[in-house]
């Protein structure tokens, strides 16, 4: 076994490159059917940070990655940390309206796109500080029969781009000569990533992180969660979840390119697709959303698959169901391990493998992270067994928002000389540690996985002409954990504007995943005498109306 690197001289990228010398031959991804040693990602990722630093890549310039889950993330990601990058990774469905925000607020002057999304960075030429658009499409470092295959069966979508000085392609960076002169880094003062996180105020706050956060959060997972369960260079895990998602890349990292390991990176979560390969490479890994389990529990194919070698599944990104995780257990026997934690503050909790989590369990802090429960107003720890807010820190983790000061001193909070990130979620400890999920803020709504900010799409929807007034609020949904809900007041002179409209105009400025699914007009909202919007209130009725139960 490959000893450890001391944390205060490990970068993102440290132990990857520790894992290649070890095992060069052994696969690091598997992507489309085609295998991808560690030797040969490793010089990929070499050249890439070449090639980036031919275009005028340095040390500390910002980059977003606006790709989805494919090979190509995976050199994009280890080649902006060795050119000394930060990597500023996004959804790749966003629309042109919201990466050209993140564009000017992460000072990114280049963008690593899709051929098919390139049409919306073609739109923020010239509005933003963009200089470079580095372009790929999802087969370019396939073979070429696959990718002629695809091309004749039309199964590969693509986009039109015109390539000039301003736009290049992918593979074009891979031709350069593997970076030598890779710049010195200090894995505490120097940032690795930006990500960004819904605002309560209506934007996206970007979160940056330094090198020895991740590191931090990644290494008690690999270590202390893990440990000897984690079967160094031959073990094998599926990824399936957006590596955008901290929680996402922080498993993969961890499980797999971490402990030469091996990866099935799946683009898409197609449910067939997934089953197939997690028996045909005996996968053994697993970590998914709520929304995932269901679907493969509901797939009338399941029985066709062998699943059996399965052994240690992991849910995160919302609370999973009693009833989703009874029948897992049920099937397979085996139990659904919790993960938690959020951008702010990367990996906070996790179930204990060998111990059947309970009931709304999302496990136990690690040991890199410090957790509180407090009485939000008060400040002061409550009594096991109570429900408060849950407060965390870590000396590792950078405590603020990247440019934002103001939103910075609402969420990271001063508590007897240490600096804590409030959660917004609210949960109970039990005396051993546990912690067990109560509620989320009313902001804070989940849906298929994803943490959408109620507040930026309330912003987007009061920059329509004719609403005054808007709340946004997550419904219960037995599909997708919760759907959203738009509450709009019109002005008085307004005619004609119905739900399709506003949902358009969310559509056209929003990721898919964060426009309401209907919209409900009123003549007022409940505000407090300040002239808050009760979001909370509102949210309760709605809920008390569909389910007869109050929200929580």
């Amino acid at each position: 076994m490959v000893d450890t690197i001391p944390l205060e001289k490990e970068l993102s990228y440290s132990r990857f490159d520790l894992m290649s010398d070890t095992y060069p031959d052994n696969t690091a991804v598997v992507y489309l059917g085609e295998r991808f040693s560690y030797r040969r990602l490793r010089d990929m990722s070499e050249r890439f940070a070449g090639g980036l630093q031919s275009i005028g890549v340095g040390k500390g310039d910002k980059v977003l990655l606006y790709i989805p889950n494919c090979i190509q993330w995976i050199v994009s990601f280890l080649g902006i940390q060795k050119a000394g990058a930060v990597m500023v990774p996004v959804s790749p469905i966003y629309t042109s309206h919201e990466i050209a925000y993140m564009i000017k607020d992460s000072g990114a002057k280049t963008i690593i796109c899709m051929d098919t999304n390139y049409g919306y960075v073609q739109e923020t030429f010239g509005q933003t500080g963009l200089k470079k658009a580095v372009v790929t499409n999802l087969m370019d470092l396939l073979p070429v029969w696959k990718r002629v295959m695809g091309m004749i069966l039309d199964k590969v979508p693509s986009g039109r781009v015109t390539y000039d000085d301003k736009v290049v392609p992918f593979t074009s960076l891979l031709k350069a000569s593997p970076i030598t002169d890779k710049p010195v880094l200090d894995p505490v003062t120097d940032l690795s990533y930006i990500l960004y996180t819904g605002g309560t105020t209506g934007f996206p706050k970007g979160v940056p992180g330094n090198h020895i956060g991740a590191t931090s959060y990644i290494n008690d997972v690999t270590f202390d969660v893990a440990g000897e369960h984690l079967k160094e260079g031959e073990d094998v895990y599926i990824a399936i979840n957006p590596l955008f998602h901290i929680m996402a890349l922080g498993f993969f990292m961890a499980i797999g390119l971490n402990k030469g390991n091996m990866v099935v990176l799946m683009p898409q979560p197609q449910v067939d697709a997934i089953l197939e390969s997690i028996q045909q490479y005996r996968v053994r890994w697993f970590l998914g959303v709520p929304a995932l389990y269901r679907m493969i529990l509901e797939n009338d194919r399941l029985d066709q698959y062998d699943l059996s070698s399965l052994q240690y599944c992991f849910c995160g990104g919302d609370v999973l169901p009693g009833k989703v995780m009874n029948r897992f257990k049920q099937a397979y026997g085996l139990p659904i391990y919790q993960v938690y934690g959020s951008t702010e503050v990367g990996h906070v909790t996790y179930s204990k493998i060998g111990s059947e989590p309970a009931s709304g369990s999302i496990g136990y802090p690690l040991k890199s992270r410090e957790c509180m429960v407090v009485d939000p107003v008060t400040l002061e720890c409550v009594e096991h067994g109570e429900s408060g807010e849950l407060f965390v820190s870590s000396p590792y983790a950078l405590k603020e928002y990247y440019g934002k000061p103001d939103e910075t001193q609402k969420t990271y909070i001063k508590v007897n000389d240490k600096v804590y990130c409030r959660m917004g979620d609210y949960v109970s400890c039990r005396p051993d540690g546990e912690l067990v999920y109560m509620e989320r803020s009313a902001d804070i709504i989940k849906h298929k996985g994803y943490r959408v900010s109620a507040s930026e799409i309330e912003a987007v929807l009061q920059d329509h002409p004719t609403v005054i007034n808007a709340c946004v609020i997550g419904v219960p949904d037995e599909k997708t954990g919760e759907r959203i809900k738009a509450i709009v007041v019109l002005k008085e002179d307004a005619r004609g504007v119905g739900g399709v409209e506003l949902i358009k105009w969310c559509a056209d400025r929003l990721a898919s995943y964060k426009v309401p699914g209907y919209v409900e007009f009123r003549d007022m909202l409940p505000k407090s005498k300040v002239g808050k919007l009760l979001r909370r209130e509102v949210r309760d009725s709605e809920v008390r109306r569909i389910t007869g139960k109050t929200a929580g």
